[in-house]
């Protein structure tokens, strides 16, 4: 699915799987009280201390100040513990990151088909970056980044333009960033919630 780089190899143990024959909507109703639900549910539980001090300590190993520059699913539990409610893109987006808050995993999500080659999991290149969603420009240089033929795309933080889902979106990579010290079990039964997920909405 994706290659693990050398120079990654210890510090993140990523699960990724694809989906074809997608149906994306701009918004789903059918998903407007199970995200509510899970909002509700993550404001009183107790997150995991260990899954997230492994994230951070992940972000920490490749010099990245975790406090400064948030994991996409830190930030998505500050948002709901404030009482916010999750972020509403389009329906695959919202699935995913129901996974995130729940699972407290960093993840990524990507339109297949604007990917191209293979993908590998690696250390930023020198003056690699790329143009962010909603944001002007991510730098990658010494992070944790997805690359192809066409360059880094994506990364725990902030995905790239180029490949982001749209409602156009019928095919999907899915990857969790998982820290190495992350069982490979929990990060199975993580993709496995989140492929039901996807195949029952989506």
């Amino acid at each position: 699915m994706i290659s693990i780089g050398p120079d990654v190899a210890s510090i993140v143990r990523p699960g990724a799987f694809t989906r074809t024959g997608l149906t994306v909507l701009a918004r789903d109703p059918r998903l407007d009280a199970p995200l509510r639900e899970a909002a509700a549910a993550m404001r009183t539980k107790v997150e995991s201390a260990d899954i997230t001090a492994a994230v951070r300590t992940m972000y920490k190993r490749v010099g990245i100040d975790p406090t400064k520059t948030r994991p996409s699913s830190e930030a998505l539990l500050r948002r709901v513990k404030k009482g916010d409610e999750l972020p509403r893109i389009n329906s695959l987006v919202d699935i995913v990151n129901w996974c995130s808050l729940e699972s407290q995993l960093p993840f990524g999500l990507y339109d297949l088909d604007r990917i191209s080659g293979p993908v590998e999991i690696r250390l930023g290149r020198p003056g690699e970056e790329y143009a962010g969603i909603r944001k002007d420009v991510v730098h990658v240089t010494g992070r944790l980044t997805l690359a192809d033929a066409n360059g880094p795309f994506g990364n725990p933080t902030s995905d790239s333009a180029r490949t982001m889902v749209t409602p156009e979106t019928t095919s999907a990579l899915v990857v969790i960033f998982a820290p190495a010290e992350v069982s490979a079990a929990l990060v199975e039964r993580v993709a496995s919630l989140t492929a039901n997920r996807i195949g029952q909405f989506a």
